[in-house]
């Protein structure tokens, strides 16, 4: 009895203190100037790359609902557009009057359309048009659909394979762990983008189904990953005396790896995932612009990027806006995966 009221104490004792530390650093906070606390904030929560990450979600997930325009729409007369800005434009943001053309003969419906081809919203072109007079922010908007959906698919095969072969991996040793891990590395060793570029041109050429292709070529390098991560959580865990206590209560490695091994590495399989969204966009968008990705009309953001290579100097924003989308989810993505793994694993949390 002695001993549990030693032990109930102690644990009041440690709560205590650290609610008293969680209080002391509170009003720490609360002494320090607005722009003190804007910086902690800052440091403390990813709160820039949320930000970025729930506009790519909305605009990914509602693209059609936020998107000006239709991505594929074209309008030569505006081929290369200079961003608007959203500024109207009396001489072009205007809806012609049919009352003012003939449109029961060929020439007035003809002029008739052709004054319509001439004219466009207020709320199109904000970020311009490319080079087949095509709006710029609606295709980045769609882009950013594209990109989620393949990264969707690729990663969560590349989460299930790979988690599964680090598990076997880890946990069975021996020869099956080392022809596994032979067998990724000679998977890194191989040339992706030159096999990649091979695969797709051959199944575009026969007409195949480009996504499916490219979703294919991106989960080719997603698994390995989460292989060489969950193996180094397991050979750990698999010595822990709760794994050995219910592998001497009789349970089979099946029962051991799904219910005491496999929850322990939880926390690795989801840094390493966020961690390598941005990575496979990046790879995504690398196949698009090599011209093995996702092919015309789709706005991917590869693809567009590529597309305004050749208008860099006339017409900047066709190249610049996609490319500076790529930029920015990766980095929101990348530094969100850092913090996400600073919080999970207490040996790698900085001090404040």
């Amino acid at each position: 009895m002695t001993q549990q009221a030693e032990t109930q104490d102690t644990a009041a004792q440690e709560s205590t203190d650290q609610v008293s530390g969680r209080d002391a650093e509170v009003r720490q906070l609360v002494k320090r100037s607005i722009g003190s606390q804007t910086w902690y904030l800052l440091r403390r929560w990813p709160l820039i790359p949320l930000f970025i990450m729930t506009i790519l979600l909305i605009a990914g997930v509602f693209a059609p609902l936020v998107a000006p325009a239709d991505p594929i729409d074209q309008s030569l007369a505006f081929r290369n557009f200079e961003p608007t800005w959203g500024r109207a434009m009396p001489e072009y943001n205007f809806t012609p009057d049919p009352a003012d053309y003939d449109l029961e003969t060929t020439s007035g419906v003809s002029a008739y359309n052709r004054a319509k081809n001439k004219t466009f919203p207020r709320s199109k072109y904000i970020l311009g048009a490319d080079n087949l007079g095509r709006d710029v922010l609606s295709r980045v908007v769609w882009g950013a659909r594209i990109s989620l959906k393949v990264t969707a698919y690729a990663l969560t095969s590349g989460v299930i394979i790979g988690s599964l072969l680090g598990l076997v991996a880890g946990y069975f040793g021996g020869w099956t762990d080392e022809i596994l891990m032979r067998l990724v590395d000679v998977w890194l060793a191989l040339p992706f983008i030159l096999i990649a570029l091979v695969i797709a041109q051959q199944f575009l050429t026969q007409g195949g189904a480009a996504e499916g292709v490219v979703v294919f070529l991106i989960a080719l390098v997603a698994w390995t990953p989460f292989v060489r991560q969950v193996r180094a959580d397991v050979l750990t865990i698999r010595g822990m005396d709760y794994v050995m206590a219910a592998r001497v209560a009789g349970a089979s490695n099946i029962r051991l790896i799904i219910r005491h091994v496999l929850p322990g590495t939880f926390s690795t399989i989801l840094v390493v995932a966020s961690l390598r969204v941005g990575q496979l966009i990046l790879t995504e968008s690398t196949l698009s612009f090599l011209g093995a990705g996702i092919p015309d009309p789709v706005p991917a953001w590869g693809k567009s990027v590529s597309d305004g290579r050749q208008f860099i100097e006339e017409a900047w924003w066709i190249s610049f806006f996609p490319g500076f989308a790529i930029f920015l989810v990766v980095m929101a993505l990348n530094f969100f995966g850092d913090w996400l793994r600073d919080r999970l694993d207490p040996r790698l949390r900085q001090l404040d």
